[in-house]
């Protein structure tokens, strides 16, 4: 058989393949050296890297790294913005990583966080447009478009009066879907059967509270609402009563007690929540029932009170108040008024949903990630007066001492001199460090450690709110602040909040690095940069920061401070107080992410 010569270059085809692509890749990466290190291109994508990097949790050690650099002060450059698409980034309110989860009893719509070595170390950046809030009380009635330009409520419920747009602006009526008329109008017919004036009520909760005009509504009654409402297909309503003024938190009726303790709130209210009262054994009745004071109200408008095609459920909610021995006051349309009876409940030996008082050893007030239980919370359990007509009326009660100031030791000593400590203190920050307190400045305000809400009941009379947080880790008092007629929740600060970004003005925290430490030793539970990081998400642009702890804390915080862009400035302590702190002020700066193009 014949054989076909064929030049060298074709016999040898396919080394030379293999050879191009060699020589071929050698120039490349030498190109892409030269680009990287000559030219813009290089810091650009740089800039990319650092970003990727602090962003990514899948390297826990490169993340715990960072993290010391920054404590020790070795990362001169600020930590860099998260993506401008995280705007409204809330780590335990995730839908992306909650939507994966159980739906019974809404534990989805829960608080879920994730670790923090999951947890993004980023500052999160206004949206595009964002202005310094409108100032209070024209807020009440008005907002910045473009602070959360979320249309959805005003074109779905804008008819029923919730919000509107109007020009740069979102204006609120003042309605709601049970009283499309404005909440004014809904609380005078409340008023025909509650005591809402003469300050017998102060505290009130409002569970599912859209854009909370009731609450809104009823500071000019001096009744402090507290109202929550899950992140759900409203997209941003608490956003947008935190950015109204009106005292919000985000939080979920679920598998889980709510973050306050027992029998706080002198009335409870629900218009058209969409709370199943009487499912799984009326287990959500319950619920309110351990919030609710003895002799305090509770009004819940539109479903199933007389409601068409809910016969039954609306049946079984009055069978399950007239269990309790709830009085009922009126029902009125489709609104209905229960007071709950003074002392131990009158629980029958037998009774359709088969309700039973908890063990006595239950401890009613005990609310952090604690599942719902299916009991009656005994009045016995929580030593005290506490029940509406036996605590002082407002604004007495602000300043007298709690019968359950007991919680801690010689507690009426203690409440006195904390009380005493506080006013001296915010004098001082008024009139020596020029902290905007008392200010159209400063409205939504936050005690990261307030322990019996001292600091609180101190500027009680500026145009402010103030949410008190008290440790999970620590003596529960915050039982003694609602008794005083203020509001807060339980958290531990090695978590994120329930809450939306930029939604505080000033931030306040005595003793920062005791919400770390772990109970008993010097060692901390997690990092005090993640915590100021935190700190930063909830606060506003051009917001304060106030940190009083001893001069090593104070240097540490100052470091991790620059870090995120805050301007600081450390001050004595008041000439009157004892003990080694010092004072840092910062301001949190009004920066923005910029648009980059290669």
């Amino acid at each position: 058989m014949g054989h076909l010569n064929l030049p060298a270059s074709k016999r040898n085809a396919r080394q030379w393949k293999l050879l191009d692509i060699v020589t071929a890749s050698f120039f490349g990466l030498v190109l892409l050296f030269f680009l990287l290190v000559f030219t813009p291109l290089g810091d650009s994508l740089a800039a990319s890297g650092r970003q990727a990097l602090l962003l990514s949790t899948s390297d826990p050690r490169q993340r715990q790294r960072l993290v010391a650099l920054v404590e020790a002060s070795h990362r001169h450059k600020p930590i860099e913005s998260c993506p401008a698409d995280s705007v409204d980034y809330m780590p335990c309110e995730d839908p992306r990583r909650n939507s994966q989860l159980s739906r019974e009893m809404n534990f989805y719509r829960e608080r879920h966080c994730p670790l923090p070595d999951e947890t993004p170390l980023c500052l999160i950046p206004p949206p595009d447009g964002y202005r310094v809030p409108v100032h209070w009380p024209e807020s009440l009635g008005k907002i910045w478009h473009a602070n959360m330009p979320y249309n959805k409520i005003a074109d779905r419920k804008g008819h029923q009066g919730w919000m509107k747009e109007s020009g740069l602006y979102f204006i609120f009526p003042g309605g709601g879907t049970m009283f499309t008329d404005g909440a004014d109008k809904y609380i005078d017919k409340l008023k025909q059967y509650i005591p809402i004036n003469g300050g017998s009520l102060r505290t009130a909760l409002d569970m599912g509270c859209g854009v909370a005009s009731f609450g809104g509504s009823l500071l000019a009654e001096d009744i402090l609402t507290l109202s929550f409402a899950p992140r759900d297909s409203h997209k941003a309503q608490i956003q947008f009563a935190l950015e109204r003024g009106i005292p919000a938190f985000v939080a979920m009726l679920g598998t889980r007690r709510l973050p306050f303790p027992a029998f706080s709130f002198d009335f409870v209210h629900c218009s058209r929540c969409l709370i199943p009262f009487t499912a799984y054994n009326a287990t959500y009745f319950l619920e309110v029932d351990r919030l609710l004071r003895p002799g305090g109200y509770l009004v819940i408008s539109g479903p199933p009170v007389q409601w068409p095609k809910q016969d039954k459920e609306w049946a079984d909610l009055q069978a399950v108040a007239r269990a309790l021995c709830y009085e009922l006051i009126v029902v009125d349309g489709n609104t209905v008024i229960w007071k709950k009876p003074v002392g131990e409940s009158c629980l029958p030996n037998q009774n359709e949903f088969g309700l039973e008082l908890c063990q006595e050893s239950d401890d009613p007030s005990y609310a952090w990630y604690f599942k719902l239980k299916k009991c009656v919370s005994r009045t016995s359990s929580v030593k005290g007066e506490y029940s509406i007509g036996t605590i002082p009326k407002w604004p007495e009660r602000l300043a007298r001492i709690p019968s359950r100031a007991w919680v801690i030791k010689n507690g009426n000593d203690v409440f006195e001199a904390d009380t005493r400590r506080w006013t001296r203190r915010v004098a001082y920050y008024k009139k020596s460090l020029n902290v905007k307190l008392g200010t159209p400045a400063v409205r939504n305000v936050m005690d990261m450690n307030a322990f019996f809400g001292g600091f609180a009941a101190a500027i009680a009379y500026d145009p402010v709110w103030v949410m008190n947080v008290v440790p999970a880790c620590k003596p529960s008092t915050l039982s003694v602040i609602y008794d005083r007629g203020l509001i807060g929740a339980y958290h531990d600060w090695c978590e994120p909040f329930s809450t939306y970004p930029r939604t505080y003005d000033l931030i306040h925290v005595a003793s920062i690095e005791s919400l770390i430490r772990s109970p008993g030793s010097r060692k901390n539970r997690c990092s005090i940069v993640d915590l100021i990081v935190e700190m930063d998400r909830m606060l506003r642009p051009e917001g304060t920061v106030i940190i009083r702890d001893s001069p090593e804390v104070i240097d540490k915080v100052s470091r991790v401070a620059h870090a995120v862009r805050w301007t600081t400035a450390i001050h004595e302590k008041e000439p009157e107080s004892n003990g080694r702190e010092k004072i840092l002020v910062a301001t949190k700066n009004f920066w923005k992410v910029l648009s980059t193009s290669l």
